[in-house]
């Protein structure tokens, strides 16, 4: 980590920044000639950082504050290192970090930590998760009174219309994106295709699988922080949210995700189309947990306005090969490459706690070696089925009181998710729908 800044000389200052329960990056700013403390003895904050509401502001009834006298974690470096900031006009570094107890032990309120406890039990069995993930925003002109469609930086139009695999569309942004991918390289995220999407202003990147569901959260984590920086740098604004206009289709970030044993061999690939006991196993486990862990994917009040029926985000707890009005669509394709993708979560959620939960809950189902119920062919909207929760309200109730998170889940990240998203559930109620929008357009 060291020998990063003295290859670049010219690094002014560093950022060290963890996630906190809602994904916002949480830390400091630190002169470069400093950097060498903070790589040797990691920084201190609050326990109670990792799990402020989407304000910022401290949770009234969190006992990790007054009541444990807002003690202070150890933060040390991740394994990914120092990386640039490409959005920053200042030549910096950032350097992702993550909660440390000062015995040594993780933080269980850290949701890295959450994710990577999830990760010891697969290796514990001999197994790797392969994740691939696949994520939409929103290009938006914030600048006046009500949010539309950036002008096109070529032609200086606004095409006001869903633009569906356009090339056009792509063309449109072209130096936002060329911008873009050159700065994924240079914070070694693997981004790959993009496509122009069925809302205003919306686009779609896939990030590359990766044999390291760790680095793979990190890549989503960091790209986001990265496109909503850089796209202020071209004068307008990215934006994860899960609904920002009512009229089209919202953002999701879907998951691929197999699982490899100790010979590298994908334990969902049968030689055909159907996949493995294991695969089913896997999708059943998913399903038995996706009502109680909803609030995980559905994250914040706008969430849910993007769970409606018809509008390309699912509503039913469902599965089906090579369906995409299901909640988890097996793709077609080479059979080695058999693997489940989980299209539940929305574009605002914490890439931490959302693979957190749908690995956990994989491996639940494969751990006890349940079935799904049948697969749905057809529409799913259209069958009566068991429904994700539709409201705030209901996923907060049903992820406090579940039974099956325990299982993969730490109890304190449980009770701190609660509590902020109660705190957020009572302070957005005074907000006009103006300002909701407002403050999910900066902050997810």
């Amino acid at each position: 980590m060291k020998d990063y800044l003295r290859k670049h000389p010219h690094v002014r200052t560093i950022r060290v920044a963890a996630a906190d329960l809602n994904g916002q990056a949480r830390g400091k700013r630190v002169p470069a000639r400093f950097a060498d403390k903070v790589v040797k003895d990691g920084t201190r904050f609050p326990f109670s950082v990792l799990n402020l509401d989407i304000w910022g502001e401290d949770i009234d009834d969190s006992p990790l504050v007054f009541e444990m006298g807002d003690q202070d974690g150890v933060l040390k470096p991740t394994e990914r290192g120092f990386m640039p900031m490409p959005w920053l006009e200042a030549p910096t570094a950032l350097l992702p970090i993550w909660m440390f107890r000062e015995n040594g032990q993780p933080y269980e309120g850290d949701p890295r930590h959450a994710l990577r406890a999830v990760v010891d039990r697969y290796k514990e069995k001999g197994l790797t998760p392969v994740c691939a993930m696949e994520l939409e925003f929103f290009l938006i002109d914030d600048s006046g009174k009500t949010m539309q469609v950036p002008a096109s930086p070529r032609s200086g139009k606004r095409r006001k219309a869903a633009e569906t695999l356009s090339i056009r569309a792509l063309d449109a942004f072209d130096t936002f994106f060329t911008d873009l991918y050159d700065a994924c390289e240079a914070m070694d995220i693997p981004a790959d295709t993009t496509t122009s999407e069925t809302g205003l202003g919306q686009f779609e990147v896939n990030l590359m699988h990766c044999d390291d569901a760790l680095r793979a959260a990190d890549d989503a984590w960091l790209f986001k922080m990265l496109v909503k920086g850089l796209a202020r740098r071209h004068g307008f604004a990215a934006s994860f949210m899960a609904k920002p206009y009512a009229d089209y289709s919202g953002s999701g970030l879907h998951t691929h995700f197999s699982v490899l044993d100790q010979k590298g061999d994908n334990i969902f690939d049968s030689g055909g189309p159907k996949g493995t006991a294991a695969l089913r196993h896997a999708v059943a486990g998913c399903l038995n947990a996706m009502h109680d862990s909803a609030l995980v994917f559905a994250p914040h009040f706008n969430s849910y306005e993007r769970l409606v029926p018809d509008k390309h985000a699912p509503t039913a707890i469902s599965w089906g090969y090579e369906n995409r009005t299901t909640a988890i669509r097996i793709p077609a394709g080479n059979p080695a490459a058999r693997r489940i993708e989980h299209r539940v979560a929305g574009g605002d959620v914490n890439p931490y706690l959302m693979l957190a939960a749908i690995l956990g809950a994989a491996l639940t189902g494969i751990e006890d070696a349940v079935e799904p119920p049948p697969p749905i062919t057809g529409n799913a909207y259209a069958v009566d089925l068991p429904q994700i929760p539709s409201s705030w309200e209901e996923a907060i109730e049903a992820f406090e009181h579940s039974d099956v998170l325990y299982r993969f889940l730490p109890r304190e990240i449980i009770r701190n998710l609660v509590q902020t998203k109660r705190q957020e559930l009572y302070y957005i109620a005074e907000l006009t729908p103006e300002e909701r929008l407002e403050l999910y357009l900066d902050t997810v």
